[in-house]
């Protein structure tokens, strides 16, 4: 039996860079990046298309039984396919990705999305970033990093990306926004966000994201250029 290539695990809080630094790995060195919040953000568009409340757990979960959803790696990223339509722009949205954050806090949810994830990932040879990836999707990742960095450090990246759009988005409203997500994150039942034991932790508060990449490209490139690898 052939050796599994390795799966690299990303998790952090939001806004600490995680989308950036799995899409960055998966081009430099070949490899399918899986990235699991756009599964929870697709989902948590076809609750909010369905009415169904964000925290009505039981409607989740018949909701979470009729709900097929794909991500297909393409040159420019990831396709979203929710129920065969692409959502990949639609996911995008502000009310799409806090409502995702509410939906991920239910267990039967978790486990629903973790089956999708390490089915998707079970060959190896991907970078998946998420909350709890090193934790629970894939405790035996070849290679883990948690990636953090300081709420306003986090808020004013988020501040800076979010352009010049119609929507008037003050740095005050996104760090309330993010800080709401990390106590759900880091309080809930279910795989609470952590760092795995075995994880590299990379604090990016002082750092630039040529930094960070360097870092972590080093470290993966000794990896992936082991006998057997």
């Amino acid at each position: 039996m052939s050796e599994r290539r390795p799966i690299i695990a990303i998790d952090g809080p939001a806004g600490a860079g995680k989308s950036t630094v799995a899409k960055h790995l998966a081009a430099h060195f070949g490899l399918l990046n899986l990235e699991t919040g756009a599964m929870y953000r697709a989902f948590a568009l076809k609750a909010l298309r369905s009415g169904a409340g964000l925290d009505n757990a039981p409607a989740l979960e018949d909701l979470a039984v009729r709900t097929a959803i794909l991500l297909e790696p393409t040159a420019n990223g990831n396709r979203v396919l929710l129920d065969g339509a692409d959502v990949t722009g639609e996911i995008r949205d502000p009310e799409v990705t806090q409502a995702a954050s509410r939906v991920s806090v239910h267990p039967a949810i978790r486990a629903w999305m973790v089956d999708l994830q390490r089915e998707m990932g079970s060959k190896g040879g991907v970078v998946m970033e998420g909350r709890d990836i090193g934790t629970v999707v894939f405790p035996d990742a070849e290679l883990k990093f948690f990636l953090d960095a300081s709420p306003e450090a986090r808020s004013q990246r988020r501040y800076e990306q979010s352009g010049s759009g119609a929507a008037v988005v003050t740095p005050e409203a996104i760090s309330k926004e993010l800080r709401e997500r990390d106590e759900r994150d880091r309080n809930r039942a279910e795989s609470p966000l952590r760092a795995a034991p075995d994880a590299v932790v990379i604090d990016s508060t002082s750092l630039s994201l040529g930094e960070v990449l360097s870092r972590i490209e080093g470290i993966v490139g000794q990896r992936l250029t082991r006998p057997g690898s």
